[in-house]
């Protein structure tokens, strides 16, 4: 049985906000990866896990998006994004349904060109065009670039999206599974918990700010012989002004932030949750190397 499991890691690539974290929630079936409409959601290389049984393993790294990079916090995001293309064995590009290719996805399509791993075209959000405009979107796409395979799909909606494991597992090389059948993430819980307290920050707080917050779990413990888990996180800002926006009118923000990740956090933990949320200032965090390795984003990370 174990000689026909085929296992392999797969990287989902595009510019931010394509869909990534959407689509790679929807193929595990959990929330994992944190989604907003608002850039560099996603920081780290997040690794969850897809398993069929009798077929194999897919491991998927949802890195944040390829663009240009404006501060340290963003050559490290990028720097991980680009490192990733070389070390799996499928990469998914997605892109958006469009005849016009931009100079995000032209900066992609130079960073492609260079690997030789076989990619996946994914055009996302088809359930914001017409049916008819989708096969001269193939077409603009493949003028560019020899794709292994080229999916239309939506993955908000969950259509045409149950196709792509299948097409996956055709480029996997035959071995044994990375993890039991029961893992989806390898990700710690704390710092899913963080990300999920970020993602909730990102929804609540205006535009200019998320791109400046960090999140930290301080503890993260057990109450003895009860069903209740004790949480204290800070909020890491740049700027005193953001500090009051984030707790708001007599901590009105503050406490919506940690409601609403409270609920997700006792879904994901499956227990009680008692959160108790504070935010400190810590200027320009995003330019401090230091701070950064302090905060989880370190480079040398594999």
């Amino acid at each position: 049985m174990e000689a026909n499991l085929k296992s392999g890691f797969v990287t989902l690539v595009g510019r931010p906000n394509v869909g990534k974290s959407t689509l790679m929630n929807r193929l595990i079936g959990q929330k994992i990866a944190i989604t907003s409409k608002k850039p560099q959601t996603t920081r780290n290389r997040i690794q969850t896990v897809y398993t069929e049984e009798g077929k194999g393993q897919i491991v998927f790294l949802d890195t944040p998006g390829i663009h240009k990079a404006k501060n340290k916090l963003g050559e490290y995001m990028v720097n991980v994004a680009e490192r990733t293309l070389n070390e799996v064995d499928v990469i998914l590009w997605l892109v958006e349904p469009s005849n016009f290719i931009g100079a995000g996805e032209r900066h992609i399509l130079e960073k492609l060109k260079k690997t030789s791993t076989p990619v996946i075209l994914i055009i996302n959000k088809t359930d914001t065009v017409k049916k008819e405009e989708i096969l001269e979107f193939i077409d603009t796409y493949r003028k560019q670039y020899d794709f292994a395979e080229v999916v239309p799909l939506s993955a908000l909606r969950g259509e045409n999206t149950e196709i792509l494991p299948e097409l996956i597992f055709k480029y996997l090389p035959y071995g044994p599974m990375f993890y039991d059948g029961n893992t989806i993430t390898d990700q710690p819980e704390r710092q899913i918990v963080a990300e999920i307290i970020r993602e909730k920050s990102l929804h609540a707080l205006d535009q200019e700010i998320p791109h400046g917050i960090a999140v930290t779990i301080e503890r993260m413990k057990d109450r003895k012989n009860q069903d209740i888990m004790d949480i204290d996180a800070t909020i890491i800002c740049e700027r005193d002004s953001h500090k009051g926006i984030i707790i708001g009118k007599g901590g009105s923000m503050l406490k919506k932030i940690g409601t609403n990740a409270r609920f997700e956090i006792e879904r994901l933990l499956d227990c009680k949750v008692n959160l108790k949320l504070w935010v400190k200032v810590k200027k320009d965090w995003r330019d401090s190397d230091f701070l950064l390795k302090n905060f989880g984003y370190r480079e040398n990370e594999k």
